[in-house]
């Protein structure tokens, strides 16, 4: 099976790259088109800003490339969110694939910390991607921008209010959490995803 990690200006790559070794998948790290678009998965990750993000996509012209994949594509925390129409954070047009905008955290009371950083639980679950034996399971989180809950939500999380912690439309998917980063249920996760 053939894996594409989508290079680009973003951290955490990796990590997701180390996460497919302990599968057992030599994945590719890549932003060749011919690579990317002959992968049989194909995963987004990413750890930055999103308006400087999407810049270096278009520059790239990785923006009009990931929309049109037609393989099984994984993104993740920062993926997910440019995978959405527009991002608050630096006022961001973004990928426009699930039709639901990224809001900033707003703390309601004095222990609300942004980041929304560490283990929280999983619910509401209903895609391929999450089993109901995965209902309340832990995974974890590092973000300060968040997905409303929405048509496309395949997961919940609470944190200051519940949003989604996974999206699907399609051959689409998406976390915001880090199946990477997530032990056991990311590893599940991450298997439930290659075996699409």
């Amino acid at each position: 099976m053939k894996v594409a990690i989508v290079k680009y200006n973003a951290g955490n790559i990796f990590s997701v790259d180390n996460a497919m070794k302990r599968l057992g998948i030599d994945a590719k790290v890549t932003a060749n088109k011919e690579e990317l678009m002959a992968a049989d998965k194909v995963i987004f990750p990413g750890v930055g800003e999103a308006q400087t993000t999407m810049n270096h996509l278009r520059e790239h012209r990785l923006d009009e490339l990931i929309v049109n994949l037609k393989q099984p594509v994984l993104g993740i925390c920062l993926g997910m969110q440019l995978m959405c129409r527009h991002s608050e954070e630096g006022d961001a047009d973004c990928l426009g694939i699930f039709d639901t905008d990224v809001k900033r955290f707003v703390p309601q009371k004095h222990e609300d910390k942004i980041p929304h950083m560490g283990w929280n639980s999983i619910y509401n679950l209903n895609n391929k991607l999450f089993p109901a034996e995965l209902e309340q399971e832990f995974v974890y989180f590092v973000h300060s921008f968040y997905v409303p809950v929405n048509d496309f939500t395949a997961a919940t999380t609470d944190y200051i209010i519940p949003f989604s912690a996974a999206l699907q439309k399609d051959n689409f998917y998406a976390c915001q959490f880090h199946p990477e980063k997530s032990g056991k249920i990311g590893e599940e996760i991450l298997k439930k995803f290659l075996a699409l």
